[in-house]
């Protein structure tokens, strides 16, 4: 038998080059990610690994700053079972509302699925986000990471509900109703009219279009984190 006089020296060889071509092949979508699954404590270096091998064929990438902030906090959510899907939705609001500012990631295969239009509360700025509250009626959106929780239908339709996951940041979100839904007043026709997006009472609002799509993919327990420079997450080291 062929097995029994080749040797054990060139079987390791042979070995390690074929699972090491394996996971460098392209196609293998999934490699990164699965790395990722079962190593929390990610690295600048790792996330920089995972943020380049992003598939985005028609998508904008996100700033690696953001980027960075939301991947480690998901981890940290996943690791303490707070979430469990592999979808990650970032909102950077840094960015002009005039932009498309929120992107929803499944990390399983390393593919931005969507990039969309979303709206800040009407107290919160006019185009950029600049105040932000985690208090009843102040009309503010709120930082920080949340799970994403069951869909209802409310004055927008389908709805989904939001659990904020930071203390004294955005722990009042539901209690307030900040939830994800369509609006008309999310969209480009919109921004043409008023030189801005247009503003909601607090909630991550999205185009009409796309908001039951985009609701779906989400729902049930995967992570939302909106994002601005001045936030302090516990969740992100």
């Amino acid at each position: 038998m062929i097995y029994k006089i080749f040797p054990a020296s060139l079987l390791f060889v042979f070995s390690f080059f074929s699972i090491h071509s394996f996971i460098s092949k392209p196609e293998n979508k999934n490699a990164i990610a699965i790395e990722k699954t079962i190593n929390p404590n990610l690295d600048d270096a790792n996330v920089e690994m995972v943020y380049n091998h992003l598939h985005s064929d028609k998508y904008a990438l996100p700033k690696l700053e953001s980027f960075a902030k939301a991947l480690k906090g998901y981890y940290s959510l996943k690791e303490k079972g707070l979430i469990k899907k592999n979808i990650l939705t970032l909102v950077d609001f840094s960015l002009s509302s005039n932009s498309k500012r929120l992107w929803v990631i499944d990390l399983a295969t390393n593919t931005i699925l969507f990039q969309s239009l979303v709206a800040h509360g009407r107290n919160t700025g006019e185009e950029f986000a600049k105040s932000f509250s985690n208090s009843a009626q102040s009309f503010k959106s709120s930082l920080g990471f949340y799970a994403t929780g069951e869909i209802y239908s409310g004055k927008h339709g389908m709805s989904l509900r939001l659990d904020g996951l930071e203390k004294g940041i955005n722990d009042n979100a539901r209690s307030r109703g900040v939830v994800v839904h369509g609006a008309n007043y999310v969209s480009n026709s919109f921004i043409k009219n008023n030189k801005r997006l247009g503003r909601s009472q607090g909630c991550p609002a999205l185009p009409e279009e796309l908001s039951k799509e985009i609701i779906n993919v989400i729902k049930d327990k995967s992570c939302l984190f909106i994002y601005h420079p001045s936030a302090i997450s516990k969740f992100v080291s």
